[in-house]
């Protein structure tokens, strides 16, 4: 069977989820969520207008056989609508509100049981902790670089670590505080200047007192 979409998650997490959701399908109390709501036969004009996205555990089968879901608790999701569309239909204190809630709590109990959080491998940083030193010295290089070129440095530190950014919409302007770049950032960051001023550090026009996106202050503590 396709995993295109499945792929991404470890086997031990599916295999926890197709546990869970075999174990849910062999309750005798969930005969009626087996299948989709036949609201035609059932006569249930209204049911399409108020359940927006129907679901049924027969359903949430087939899209797990199929690997159709990106993560497990996407899948996770459609079995609690289930429960949740069942009391939204039909009226509190009735016999399938009432069920629906039973088996709602039993559903997160025994969810709680089967699912159990998938330990991720600690990535570690390749990089040297930045000094003061290698801070001054980007803060410096950032003045040798071109207005187009400090703009890029701006945004992937805008996308990466937006932390280190500082703006001032009033004034039109953006101050990098390089203390507060992530680590990893920082060396990227720094690779990208360097790149840009060349071996022989060699000026290049300033852009330092430019409007609008160029226009950007840093500060190393």
């Amino acid at each position: 069977r396709s995993k295109e979409l499945q792929s991404t998650m470890s086997t031990e997490e599916w295999d926890q989820f197709k546990k869970l959701l075999g174990k849910v399908m062999s309750w005798t109390e969930v005969e009626p969520f087996l299948t989709p709501v036949d609201w035609r036969y059932l006569g249930l004009t209204d049911y399409p207008e108020i359940i927006k996205k129907p679901m049924d555990l027969g359903t949430v089968k087939s899209r797990f056989d199929a690997g159709q879901y990106p993560s497990v608790s996407k899948a996770l999701d459609d079995i609690r609508l289930i429960w949740s569309n069942c009391k939204l239909y039909n009226q509190d204190g009735s016999d399938f509100f009432l069920l629906a809630t039973k088996l709602e709590k039993k559903f997160e109990t025994q969810c709680a049981k089967h699912i159990k959080p998938i330990e991720k491998p600690v990535v570690t940083s390749t990089h040297s902790k930045a000094t003061l030193d290698d801070k001054r010295a980007f803060a410096r290089n950032l003045y040798k670089i071109s207005k187009d070129e400090l703009g890029k440095v701006i945004m992937d530190l805008d996308e990466k670590s937006p932390e280190s950014l500082t703006k001032n919409a009033a004034e039109d302007e953006v101050e990098i505080n390089v203390d507060n770049i992530a680590n990893d950032v920082f060396w990227d960051v720094v690779a990208f200047v360097k790149n840009c001023v060349g071996d022989t550090g060699r000026k290049k026009k300033t852009s330092s007192t430019a409007k609008g996106q160029s226009n950007k202050k840093s500060k190393a503590a």
